[in-house]
């Protein structure tokens, strides 16, 4: 059995309903007690136990695939003598904590984040956080060899309503840090609209905010709906984020929260309609991180403005650390350096994944947004806004993501070599500025007023795509970095840059 297609960086991802255009199910019954069964060899490996010794928590988002998939993997589990704990209908960053509060050893979450319907997968937690992508790539390949097992064990089944505990503890957290006159009620003056997108994520509204006193009458799509028919749970998506805006503005409320689809990722709209995701999400996290860390460092993925670092750096007092894109990679980073010392309060990648070193580096979308609210409250009490943390940070003028096809089968070489002649072109001309800490890709800036920005040109780490961000602070400037880069890379072959070409309008 071949599987290692089915991972996707450090998660198990695939086809799981059968459709038109995707009618081979990847995620088969079978396919899932393998993995499953091989995650908990790793367990037994990593704790020194027997797999009867073992607590193992279970759960899962709003896909239509979900139930089915829970099944193959609980019977697998108690077949090898695991005891299971069953959290059923959870946030992926729920499923983390049940390693700490109910000392589970492992963690297993049936998700796809913000993909299609049709997709489902399994993410892995120990209590020192997800699965490193070796970690993953051995239990894959472990699951690939489909070894005899024992399997006429019988382990025990407990069925807990986490999500329920869960959300106490982040109430406790806002009636402790905001310490209002009605200590149990501490957002009875707030109207806050949450969008669940019709994934895990109206928990929030019903069991955190409603029960603190605020009006979450505005909230919408916050009943499960593996379909997800309103629209794509994901904060990054511009129909998304209109939905919440609008829904922000035309009921007047404080605040709009807005989670993907399993709520390790979150943004937000201000009460004026501004929406607070990418750039500005990062820059209202560090504003709260650096409060009580002067001094500390923030570390980003590679596509941060220049204008978020000025921010950190500037008027925070902090210090920047731009990483590879990708959750992990940002996270990981933030613990190399606080392994070594350093005060690393917060690792946030611009899609929304924000990881507070005060909870154990878990990218959490409702703790993200819980120490927003927390913020929002005590401003409240000096009748400022949450917006007014960031009023300072200066924003492009333009930006511009293109993404480019690499039309070969071995595509890796065809991209790195276009990266180094770059790198090479730009240390040998004066117009062109290397940026001195990229960890990804390329970064060249352009100081002349007509550029007057920068781009960043990386390569997927599984696909054979290169990714293009660009920024300027002039007007028609990201066009004009777009002329340059296409004088660049004009003669590439192997490389489709159509969407370039039709950005640039060049035929």
């Amino acid at each position: 059995m071949k599987l290692m297609h089915l991972k996707s960086g450090t998660d198990v991802r695939g086809v799981a309903v059968a459709t038109e255009k995707y009618p081979e199910i990847q995620l088969t019954d079978e396919v899932v007690r393998e993995i499953s069964a091989s995650f908990i060899d790793f367990l037994c490996e990593k704790k020194n136990k027997n797999p009867e010794d073992l607590l193992v928590s279970v759960g899962h988002d709003s896909r239509i695939s979900a139930d089915r998939i829970r099944t193959a993997v609980i019977d697998i589990l108690v077949s090898m003598g695991v005891n299971v704990l069953n959290c059923s209908y959870c946030s992926t960053p729920a499923m983390f904590m049940t390693t700490v509060t109910r000392k589970c050893d492992g963690a297993i979450q049936i998700t796809a984040s913000h993909h299609p319907f049709d997709r489902n997968g399994l993410k892995f937690f120990t209590r020192d956080g997800g699965l490193s992508g070796d970690e993953l790539k051995s239990i894959l390949k472990n699951a690939e060899e489909e070894k005899p097992r024992e399997l006429n064990k019988k382990g025990s089944i407990t069925d807990v309503d986490y999500i329920s505990e869960y959300s106490a503890m982040l109430r406790d957290m806002i009636k402790e840090e905001v310490g209002a006159k009605d200590y149990d009620y501490p957002l009875k003056e707030f109207k806050i609209a949450v969008d669940a997108g019709n994934g895990v994520g109206g928990f929030y509204a019903t069991e955190v905010l409603a029960l603190l006193g605020a009006d979450v009458s505005a909230s919408q799509f916050l009943e499960p709906d593996g379909m997800f028919p309103n629209h794509i749970p994901n904060p990054e998506n511009k129909v998304a984020m209109e939905f919440i805006r609008k829904a922000t503005v035309e009921n007047h409320c404080d605040l709009g929260v807005i989670f993907d689809t399993d709520v390790d990722r979150a943004s937000c709209v201000d009460s004026h309609g501004n929406e607070i995701n990418r750039n500005s999400i990062v820059a209202l996290a560090s504003v709260i991180a650096l409060e009580n860390n002067k001094g500390g460092t923030v570390v980003t993925d590679s596509v941060t403005s220049d204008g978020l670092r000025e921010f950190i750096e500037d008027n925070l007092g902090g210090k920047h650390i731009r990483f590879k894109r990708g959750y992990k990679n940002v996270i990981d980073e933030a613990i190399r350096r606080t392994e070594l010392g350093e005060n690393v309060p917060l690792a946030i990648e611009t899609s929304g994944h924000a990881a507070f070193k005060e909870n154990y580096y878990l990218d959490d979308g409702a703790y993200l947004i819980t120490k927003i609210i927390i913020k929002a409250a005590i401003l409240r009490k000096e009748m400022k806004h949450i917006g007014d943390c960031i009023a300072d940070l200066r924003k492009p003028i333009e930006e511009k993501e293109l993404r480019f096809n690499i039309i070969a089968e071995d595509f890796r070489p065809i991209g790195e070599a276009l990266i180094e002649k770059i790198k090479i072109l730009a240390e040998n001309d004066s117009d062109m500025v290397l940026a001195p800490d990229n960890y990804e890709g390329v970064r060249v800036s352009f100081k002349d007023q007509k550029r007057n920005g920068w781009f960043l040109l990386r390569l997927s780490v599984h696909d054979p795509v290169m990714p293009f961000n660009t920024e300027s602070d002039s007007v028609g400037g990201c066009v004009e970095i777009c002329k340059t880069f296409y004088e660049i890379v004009k003669d590439v072959k192997d490389i489709d840059f159509t969407p370039l070409k039709d950005f640039i309008k060049i035929q």
